[in-house]
């Protein structure tokens, strides 16, 4: 089932390559035992973007109820600027409305401008600031939400 030209469900045999990117994009990435318990969660739907056999972006978002929580976009730093991102955000939104999700909130590196205009373009406005939220480097994150999806 394709949602988006492109981006797909991701299954089990994805797992590989979705580490793989968690490693290129992320100063913190999950492990591979995260991302395949990640798969069998009931509350948590990933998918990835796939281009002539090969995954060069992923995410997920986690619905509890009408409320999401993006957890992760990640393209290969080599593709990036493409609309990639972009396509996965779509799936993720579309996906989203299906299930009935009102609200969904995301969390972004304070100095990450590329990610905070793409959520901006989603309809998402900053509304908290986590100081030092990450680690490697320390930095704060921008807590945003779209409340009308």
């Amino acid at each position: 089932m394709e949602f988006i030209r492109g981006v797909r469900p991701m299954t089990v045999q994805d797992i590989e390559a979705v580490a793989g990117l968690e490693q290129a994009c992320f100063s913190e990435s999950w492990p591979e035992s995260m991302i395949r318990s990640g798969l069998d969660s009931r509350l948590d739907t990933y998918f990835v973007y796939e281009d002539h056999g090969r995954i060069l972006g992923y995410s997920v978002i986690r619905v509890l109820a009408d409320e999401g929580e993006i957890q992760r976009v990640a393209v290969e730093p080599r593709f990036r600027r493409l609309g990639i991102a972009r396509k996965l955000m779509e799936a993720m939104v579309g996906f989203s409305r299906m299930r009935g999700v009102r609200a969904i909130t995301l969390e972004v590196r304070r100095s990450n401008e590329g990610a905070r205009k793409l959520y901006d373009f989603y309809g998402f406005r900053e509304e908290a600031l986590r100081r030092g939220y990450y680690r490697n480097p320390t930095e704060d994150a921008v807590i945003m939400w779209n409340r009308q999806i």
